[in-house]
């Protein structure tokens, strides 16, 4: 299988310059809030964006080299590539928009993606998942060495999304070329993607595995982008461990050496939450009213005071917690991060 090689891609932006290195050998999942120029890099990829500096490969294959004077068009260059709002042709039928472009009959498609009793419909009279399995395909037809997905499953609701990334899932497993996909949303990059780079700006911040970002973020925005709390404090060493002053007063430990202005990062997941006060002293706590829950499927997140828990929806029952209550969300010195 190739590998996609991005080398010092620079594309001038309106108020930043997008600067990229990437090695894409399975699925990668490019991250970062809207703007920082996540699509600029599939459009850079596909022939539509023409860089300033850089060299774009797959393999031995040079698509584009800013040194060398080398730029091929973007039908010369085998990439599979599903925009965010999927870009289907309107006036054509699902038969018609997989054959076009393509290099593969699209009974093959139609048949994989579950939507051969679709084929005469047009995409007006299509959900939103029925219209991406149709991108999909359609990409899928022109046999790429590469698949890039724009935020693949930002225009779909809630249930909707759930379905289409399980079958996400299987679709990346199966594909034996490099997939770049691009998102905003944390949860679907460590659901679908093997690495994941983080670009603020046009920059990167982090580049690794999902767990590794979550694990060890390297600084507040990466923190905070996966899920993250982040509180602000005052760190002073303290024999073996580090207590911080958060701004409201309270003061919470941490294992990781710190000294003077420090945010923490603690994870939703790793936070207890009680209604009577915790009896471990290894633990922080943070005794506050409960600002607001929000129950999905069957985990409910709980906001106490300054920090964000995420428990099972039946410690919710049982804990019998009420917006307006006072509850103690209590969490480890060791699973308190410096970023």
């Amino acid at each position: 299988m190739a590998t996609l090689h991005l080398t010092d891609v620079t594309v001038p932006l309106r108020s930043f310059d997008l600067g990229l290195t990437l090695e894409v050998e399975r699925t990668v999942a490019l991250v970062g809030p809207s703007g920082s120029g996540k699509t600029t890099a599939l459009r850079a990829i596909a022939g539509l964006t023409k860089p300033a500096a850089g060299r774009i490969a797959v393999g031995d294959d040079v698509w584009f080299d800013a040194t060398e004077n080398v730029d091929l068009a973007p039908e010369r260059r085998r990439v599979g590539l599903v925009f965010q709002d999927y870009a289907l042709f309107p006036h054509m039928t699902v038969r018609q928009n997989i054959e076009y472009g393509r290099r593969h009959p699209a009974d093959e498609y139609l048949e994989r993606f579950a939507i051969s009793h679709l084929e005469h419909i047009r995409p007006p009279r299509l959900s939103g998942g029925e219209r991406q399995r149709v991108a999909l395909a359609r990409a899928l037809a022109r046999d790429p060495e590469v698949l890039l997905l724009d935020e693949p499953l930002a225009a779909l609701d809630t249930h909707t999304k759930s379905v289409v990334r399980a079958e996400l899932q299987d679709l990346l497993r199966e594909l034996g070329i490099p997939v770049l996909l691009v998102t905003h949303d944390f949860e679907d990059a460590a659901a679908l993607a093997e690495r994941a780079t983080v670009i603020v700006d046009g920059a990167e911040r982090q580049s690794g595995t999902p767990a590794e970002l979550v694990a060890r973020p390297a600084d507040a925005f990466v923190a905070s982008f996966t899920g993250a709390n982040l509180l602000n404090g005052e760190a002073e060493l303290v024999g073996s461990s580090t207590h911080v002053t958060l701004t409201n007063g309270s003061v919470v430990t941490t294992a990781d050496p710190a000294q003077g202005r420090v945010v923490l990062a603690v994870y939703p997941w790793d936070i207890t939450v009680s209604t009577t006060p915790p009896h471990d002293s290894a633990m922080n706590v943070v005794h506050a009213e409960v600002r607001s829950i929000t129950e999905i499927g069957n985990r409910a997140r709980l906001t106490i005071g300054s920090v964000t828990a995420e428990i099972t929806a039946e410690s919710l029952v049982r804990l019998g917690l009420r917006p307006g209550q006072q509850a103690y969300a209590s969490f480890k010195a060791t699973g308190t991060r410096v970023v």
